[in-house]
């Protein structure tokens, strides 16, 4: 799978100065963990599932997590496990194989539903990921984690991932917060080759205030918010080598007309008054905020999104790619006779780049260039979308 692999080759190769690079599961975990883009978020109980997630494929979506937590009920629980063991058996009848389908994880409850999920979806377990740790503290990890290991060890798949989400009051309230950050940071490092990312859960963090943000609002406009995301990219991001990714809060705005912003699109997509209506709809739509979020988000450390709707993913993907003038800087920074350090003015003659303290951002852009690929000069972000929704 790649990024904006859905699109012709003809016109990624006009998008594109560096391609996006495939990568499959068996793929580096730094690497996969940087690619993890959009992830999509399905309730598990979804009756055409295993379509579902074909089409989302077909539309660009590299990652999705099919969620037996907060998104169903609790009555509905047993029946969403036998959905999953239904639709994974369909993708398999298919003939579905990893290479043609997102990175799938399931969101779980307890631990004791990995193994059991596991066990039963037999050989058709080979289509899964990993799973998604709920309401992740220090007493409550090591038994998902550990469970994770043995689901793996028992099937014979080569790798499972764990994906812990972050969420609980104490990492809100602040006379818990050093404490059950430095809980965390020891339980995901004893397991450090098991832990893909680690996600957010901005609106459970919200909930404990009784806060919801308003779609012209960011995470980063609610305070208390902020500081936590802060603290946990400060304990458990660092670029020191002993951080771990973590992704970017979800964005629960969204309109029930399907088609969006494409009929502002078909109009002038790549004329100047075609940015103004691309700019309205998107405001129109609620998503203005979700564009300046993400762009937080990276100006903050995290990396990928957790999505809810379908609608929000191409936009993410298009807000990924590395700019040309990022992929020059980081370039310069990393080249081998600039390893003693020193300062230079960057290609675009607009900034100075610094070798040494620039180095760990340099090093990330690279990253993000390898599997989001890097745009053409003249390419922008309305040119990205414009071809990522295959108008």
């Amino acid at each position: 799978m790649r990024h904006f692999g859905h699109i012709s080759p003809t016109l990624r190769e006009g998008l594109f100065h560096q391609e996006p690079a495939e990568f499959t599961l068996a793929s580096p975990a730094r690497t996969l963990a940087a690619a993890l883009g959009a992830t999509l978020y399905s309730p598990a109980t979804r009756p055409r599932l295993a379509a579902d997630i074909r089409k989302q494929a077909g539309r660009g979506v590299v990652s999705m997590v099919l969620c037996l937590e907060d998104s169903i009920s609790d009555a509905d629980v047993v029946d969403g496990e036998e959905n999953l063991v239904r639709q994974f058996a369909a993708l398999e009848a298919e003939g579905a194989g990893a290479g043609e389908l997102p990175l799938l994880f399931i969101r779980v409850r307890t631990p004791e539903q990995i193994p059991d999920l596991v066990r039963r979806l037999g050989g058709t377990a080979r289509n899964l990921a990993g799973f998604v740790l709920p309401k992740f503290t220090e007493s409550r990890g090591t038994a998902f984690l550990d469970a994770v290991v043995h689901a793996e060890a028992v099937s014979g798949l080569p790798r499972l991932y764990a994906m812990p989400v972050l969420e609980t009051p104490d990492l809100l309230h602040l006379e818990t917060r050093v404490q059950a950050l430095a809980g965390i940071s020891r339980t995901v490092n004893r397991y450090r080759e098991r832990v893909l990312a680690l996600r957010l859960g901005v609106t459970d963090f919200c909930s404990v205030y009784g806060l919801r943000r308003t779609p012209d609002m960011t995470a980063y406009d609610v305070q208390i918010v902020a500081g936590v995301i802060a603290d946990v990219v400060n304990v458990l991001s660092r670029a020191d080598g002993t951080g771990f990714t973590v992704t970017g809060p979800v964005w629960e705005y969204f309109r029930s007309q399907q088609r969006l912003f494409k009929p502002q699109l078909r109009r002038s997509p790549f004329l100047e008054e075609g940015v103004e209506e691309l700019r309205t709809a998107l405001i129109e739509h609620d998503l203005d905020g979700l564009l300046r979020e993400v762009e937080l988000d990276r100006a903050n450390g995290l990396m990928g999104k957790t999505c809810i709707h379908p609608a929000h993913v191409t936009p993410v993907h298009a807000l990924s790619v590395v700019s040309h003038e990022e992929y020059c800087d980081a370039q310069d920074i990393l080249r081998p006779e600039r390893d003693g350090g020193g300062v230079m003015r960057s290609a675009y003659t607009n900034k100075m780049n610094e070798v040494k303290p620039h180095r760990a951002w340099a090093e990330r852009t690279m990253l993000r260039a390898e599997v989001f690929g890097v745009a053409k000069e003249e390419v922008g972000f309305v040119d990205l979308l414009t071809a990522g929704l295959q108008l």
